[in-house]
C-alpha cells in the first residue's frame, strides 16, 4: 500500500507474513475508503453520510452471510470469513467517520480519546485478532499506541485540519493556555501556542511509550513493524518540538535520516 497515503494505519509491508497480507490490505482498504468518504472530494454532509450508511449496509450483508462483490467489500468479506474477524471494529470506524462529518470541535481530552477509540484503536485490535492475540493488557497497549499515533497526526496537521473546518485541540486545553481559534486561523505561533503544543505533544508521546511493551509479546515480523510505526510517531513528535510547535510553517515530514533512525530503533532498541 502507498506510504504517501498513510496516517495511523498499518501498511502491508514485506514484514507482514504473506498469509496475512491480503487481510491487512483489505482492512486498510476499507478504512481508507470510508475515511476518504468523510474527508475527500466536494460532497456535502448528506451525501457523505449516505455513502457511509451504504458501507454499514454492506457490513450488515456480510453479517448475514452474503458476499458483496463491490470493492472494498469483496476482499473484506474474504478476510472476515478466513480469519473470523469481528465486525464491531469496522462499525466503530464508520461511527468515527460519521462523526468527522458532523463534529468539528472537542470540549476536552476525554471527548477526543473517545473519538480515537473508534477512529484508530479498531485497527490495532483487528491486527491483534489476525495474530490471535486478544488478552486485555495487549489490547490496552495497542489502544495506547493507536491513539498516540492519531494524536501525533492531529498535532502535525493542525493547519490542514483547520482548512477543512476541523479542530481537534481540546477546548479546555486551549483555554488553559489562552489560545483562541483566531490565533490558529492567523497561524500565530507565539509563547502561548508553543506551550499548548508542547503539552499535547508530551501527552501523545507518553501514550506511545506506554504501549511500547506490546512489541515484546508479538511475533518477530509484527514486532519489527510495530516498533517502526511507534518510532515514526515519536519522530514526528520530535520534529514538532524541533520547530517549537510551529506546524503552520513547518509541517513535520519523515526524512531519509528519520527512516534510518526508525529502522535502527526497530532492530536494536
Amino acid at each position: 500500500m502507498p506510504v504517501a497515503h498513510y496516517e495511523n494505519f498499518p501498511v502491508a509491508s514485506w514484514l507482514a507474513p504473506a498469509a496475512l497480507r491480503p487481510a491487512i490490505v483489505a482492512i486498510y482498504h476499507f478504512a481508507r475508503t470510508a475515511d476518504d468518504i468523510a474527508d475527500e472530494g466536494n460532497a456535502n454532509a448528506t451525501e457523505r453520510l449516505a455513502q457511509l450508511d451504504h458501507c454499514e449496509a454492506m457490513l450488515d450483508r456480510i453479517a448475514k452471510g452474503d458476499r458483496p462483490q463491490e470493492p472494498p467489500f469483496a476482499a473484506l468479506t474474504g478476510a472476515i470469513r478466513e480469519h473470523a474477524l469481528p465486525l464491531a471494529p469496522f462499525r466503530d470506524l464508520l461511527s468515527a467517520f460519521r462523526q468527522d462529518v458532523l463534529k468539528t470541535r472537542y470540549a476536552d481530552f476525554v471527548e477526543l480519546l473517545d473519538y480515537c477509540s473508534r477512529s484508530a484503536n479498531p485497527i490495532g485490535r483487528l491486527l491483534l485478532h489476525l495474530y490471535r492475540i486478544d488478552d486485555s493488557e495487549r489490547q490496552r497497549q495497542a489502544d495506547a499506541i493507536c491513539s498516540g499515533l492519531q494524536l501525533a497526526n492531529f498535532w502535525q496537521d493542525v493547519a490542514i485540519d483547520w482548512n477543512k473546518g476541523r479542530l481537534y485541540l481540546p477546548k479546555d486545553d486551549m483555554s488553559r493556555y489562552d489560545v483562541a481559534e483566531e490565533q490558529i486561523a492567523d497561524g500565530r505561533s507565539d509563547e502561548r501556542w508553543r506551550a499548548l503544543i508542547a503539552f499535547e505533544v508530551q501527552r501523545a508521546r507518553a501514550m506511545l511509550e506506554s504501549g511500547r511493551a506490546l512489541a515484546q509479546a508479538l511475533p518477530l515480523r509484527l514486532k519489527l513493524e510495530l516498533k517502526m510505526v511507534v518510532a515514526g510517531g515519536l519522530r514526528i513528535l520530535r520534529s514538532i518540538d524541533a520547530v517549537d510547535g510551529d506546524v503552520f510553517r513547518h509541517r513535520p515530514v519523515l526524512s531519509r535520516g528519520d527512516w534510518a533512525a526508525m529502522s535502527a530503533a526497530a532492530l536494536f532498541r
